[in-house]
């Protein structure tokens, strides 16, 4: 058996050569995407992405962190944020009659109730929902407490 030739097939030959042709356009194909075209798209289009959705969200952020009512009359939205287990701001001078908006971010639901007299009570609060009140009409200091939580504490001034 030794010194046999194989039968020459034209079929099998064109067909090895069609695979590895095909193998080898797999291989540079596969290379020049996942090298050079996917990071070069797909940086671009994060980075523009990401800045525009991150630039207008900081401003609108701003104004409405604003603690304070604007002096002329007309009621600004005033914030109070339940983070971390605390309020931020812990003390917060409003307008009698103000429309006071609390965010809960934090993961576990909270309340902003005012001991003493109850002048104001936000009910509960769940984990990442907002809840409102209205400051009361006459001008004073109002500790505020989560009734959840007593060691969160605030104070709201009424002017």
């Amino acid at each position: 058996m030794t010194g046999e030739t194989v039968p020459f097939h034209p079929r099998r030959l064109r067909a090895a050569v069609a695979i590895a042709a095909l193998c080898t356009l797999t291989t540079v194909t596969g290379c020049s995407d996942g090298d050079g075209g996917s990071n070069t798209s797909a940086t671009p289009s994060a980075t523009p992405s990401a800045t525009p959705s991150a630039t207008p969200s900081s401003p609108s952020a701003s104004p409405s962190a604003s603690p304070s009512a604007s002096p002329s009359g007309k009621k600004e939205e005033v914030r109070i944020t339940i983070k971390d287990f605390t309020f931020e701001p812990a003390d917060l001078t409003v307008d009698a009659g103000a429309k006071v908006t609390v965010v809960n971010e934090d993961s576990a639901p909270h309340t902003v109730t005012a001991t003493g007299d109850k002048a104001f009570d936000t009910g509960t609060i769940a984990a990442g929902e907002t809840g409102t009140f209205t400051a009361p009409s006459k001008a004073g200091k109002y500790a505020y407490i989560c009734t959840i939580h007593p060691s969160m504490k605030g104070s709201l001034t009424v002017r």
